[in-house]
């Protein structure tokens, strides 16, 4: 199995309170998208940003942290 945890991806749909955001995953030799929940509540993550991935439910659910570059 690919660990998801510790990866970092790009947000392509605002994730935040209330919504269900995406993020794009480097993962298994390509891109794979990702349904994204913010890892602290009520946090905002734009469009754009990038992300590390802190918790994986399977099959396509990751809770993110934004990354510090």
């Amino acid at each position: 199995m690919t660990r998801v945890v510790g990866r970092q991806g790009r947000v392509t749909g605002k994730i935040g309170p209330g919504l269900v955001g995406e993020v794009m995953v480097p993962i298994r030799g390509g891109v794979e998208a990702f349904y994204a929940y913010p890892s602290i509540p009520d946090e905002e993550i734009p469009v754009g940003s990038i992300v590390i991935v802190v918790e994986y439910s399977p099959p396509r659910t990751v809770y993110v942290a934004r990354a510090v570059i």
